[in-house]
């Protein structure tokens, strides 16, 4: 961890080289993340491996005038990836920006599709900044949900479902046992279905 917090601390210097360091570095997480939004129609279409290339160029072109003095870089890089599937979407199938994710097979286990639609928003909502759901009003309120988290809850969902890492390392970030960080994400994913079915009531 300590070669990427050297890592992004250069790139928030603009620093491109340390960039494209880092892309590699968090190759993995960042195909997981194409590949949970890519679904399986899209995947027909473009490979997860031309997403990741457009936003490496894209990056690194927009390095200079990205301010991510507060920001994570990866989250950035999601979000950028996030953009160009959207897009994708729309050229082939000219279709709404959620159409997409409602292919995506993201349920946990004993979880549903309805589950899956709601991971499918959660990792969008927590790489994207909150003023792009501004037309879609249940995403906007799922972003607003979440902040209402306890921070460690809101680490324990970024980790498990933007970075794609499993229980038993999250465990070991928070310091907390496997059983209980599953606990954790459960009841979140349950509490944050609560809050938006309460609303849309």
């Amino acid at each position: 961890m300590d070669n990427e917090a050297a890592l992004v601390a250069a790139i928030r210097e603009k620093d491109q080289s340390a960039l494209v360091e880092l892309i590699e570095l968090k190759r993995p997480q960042l195909t997981a993340f194409v590949e949970r939004l890519l679904g399986t129609k899209l995947r027909r279409k473009i490979e997860a491996e031309d997403i990741i290339q457009e936003v490496s160029v894209a990056a690194v072109q927009g390095l200079d005038g990205m301010d991510l003095a507060e920001r994570d870089p990866f989250s950035w890089l999601c979000q950028l990836a996030e953009r160009r599937i959207i897009d994708a979407h729309r050229h082939f199938f000219g279709a709404q920006k959620r159409d997409a994710g409602r292919e995506i097979g993201l349920g946990s286990p004993g979880g549903g599709t309805q589950q899956a639609g709601l991971i499918n928003m959660l990792v969008v909502s927590m790489t994207t900044p909150s003023q792009a759901f501004s037309r879609d009003q249940r995403e906007f309120r799922l972003h607003s949900a979440i902040n209402q988290l306890p921070e460690e809850h809101q680490k324990a969902l970024r980790m498990r479902y933007v970075e794609n890492l499993p229980t038993k390392q999250i465990a070991e970030k928070l310091g907390k046992a496997d059983g209980a960080v599953r606990v954790m994400l459960t009841r979140c994913l349950k509490k944050l279905e609560e809050l938006l079915t309460e609303e849309d009531q």
